[in-house]
């Protein structure tokens, strides 16, 4: 008896691309990260329709694909900002002021590492190490590593972002 394949949510074009990643691993249970890794590409993120077919294609327990979906930093269950601060917090970096600067983002701005602003401006994250140790402490702007940051300097490059793009 063939199994049902699983139907995608919707009829947007981007679930053929997702489509071809499970074909091209024979929808086998061990793909689930380069799965994972395709829809956060063409979407942005994980939705929760996105996990929930992810798991019924490959045929896995809803709760193992968000499982890993949590587990990996690099995935999100959240739209980004249109820019992103990542704040890196490695023993270097945490030593010389990380937790002050990542304090100084919640408070001008109300929001939590992993979070992003109401106004979808930008994104704070962090990493645990982003490789500049020497440079402590590290941020990373829209890709671009900036160091020897201070909360002033950070709370200044995401002012300019949210002045701006308004």
């Amino acid at each position: 008896m063939a199994l049902k394949k699983a139907e995608p949510p919707s009829d947007d074009r981007r679930w053929k691309m997702i489509n071809a990643t499970m074909r091209r691993h024979g929808y086998h249970r061990s793909a689930l990260i380069e799965v994972l890794h395709t829809v956060q590409d063409v979407f942005g993120y994980l939705e929760n329709e996105a996990l929930a077919y992810v798991a019924e294609s490959l045929r896995l327990p809803p709760s193992v694909v968000y499982g890993v979906a949590t587990f990996y930093h690099f995935f999100t269950l959240k739209p980004k900002g249109e820019h992103a601060c990542v704040v890196c917090t490695g023993t270097a970096c945490y030593i010389k002021g990380a937790g002050d600067i990542i304090e100084a983002v919640k408070e001008n701005y109300g929001i939590e590492p992993g979070e992003t602003s109401e106004d979808g401006r930008f994104s704070l994250l962090t990493a645990r190490c982003v490789g500049a140790c020497s440079l402590a402490p590290a941020v990373v702007y829209d890709g671009e590593v900036a160091g020897y940051q201070s909360p002033e300097d950070v709370i200044n490059t995401i002012g300019e972002w949210t002045e701006n793009d308004a």
